[in-house]
């Protein structure tokens, strides 16, 4: 995942900090953001859930939160993978690819409306943003919590599934792993991001995700 630093993380992953009611499905119109001119993942999206084709690739795809689910502390969904990656170290820059990462992205709430419509970029460079990232993939134990080598103190990777096929339903406390991961009482849930990652191995992804719920 040599090419997903953090600037150009921000650089191209914006997140419209935008109030509003939240929609009925979670998932459908998200929008991708490439890491390279020449390749990405494929994305087929649908209200019902997302799959995902990454040959050799990299790409996320991410959507704002309604502020009616700031509050979310807890989120479950399915998601299956039929082609995987290799084992990798996913606390290591370059090498580091991965199925599936699920992003959660937190903010404080004053800090949240002080920032509305401004891109990842400078939401990223407050000291207060924070990311649990949920990780299908690498060679890491269930429930490991690692750093994440782009995002500093700011991201941690939590591991619930390692590389490999097959198929699960997640259910997360928000909550409880951001008091692992960072202390103290979780912020105000902004945004999410999902991407797949086999660009450094040169391999190949299927996966799907789909039935995502906050509450």
């Amino acid at each position: 995942m040599r090419r997903l630093s953090i600037a150009f993380l921000a650089s191209s992953f914006c997140v419209g900090l935008m109030p509003g009611l939240a929609p009925a499905s979670i998932f459908g119109g998200w929008t991708e953001q490439r890491f390279s001119l020449f390749s990405s993942n494929d994305w087929e999206q649908s209200p019902n859930g997302v799959e995902m084709r990454s040959d050799g690739a990299v790409s996320l795809i991410w959507r704002a939160l309604p502020q009616a689910d700031w509050g979310a502390r807890k989120a479950a969904w399915q998601w299956s993978v039929s082609q995987s990656v290799p084992p990798t170290k996913l606390d290591r820059k370059g090498g580091d690819d991965r199925d599936l990462s699920l992003y959660f992205v937190f903010m404080p709430e004053a800090v949240a409306r002080a920032n509305q419509g401004a891109g990842i970029r400078k939401l990223l460079a407050v000291k207060e943003a924070r990311v649990l990232m949920y990780v299908w993939g690498g060679a890491h134990g269930r429930g490991a919590l690692l750093p994440s080598p782009y995002l500093g103190a700011r991201g941690k990777t939590v591991v619930l599934r390692p590389a490999g096929t097959g198929s699960h339903s997640e259910s997360v406390d928000l909550a409880r792993d951001y008091q692992r991961a960072f202390g103290g009482q979780p912020t105000q849930l902004v945004g999410l991001a999902l991407s797949g990652d086999s660009d450094d191995t040169d391999s190949a992804i299927r996966a799907r995700i789909s039935g995502l719920k906050l509450n």
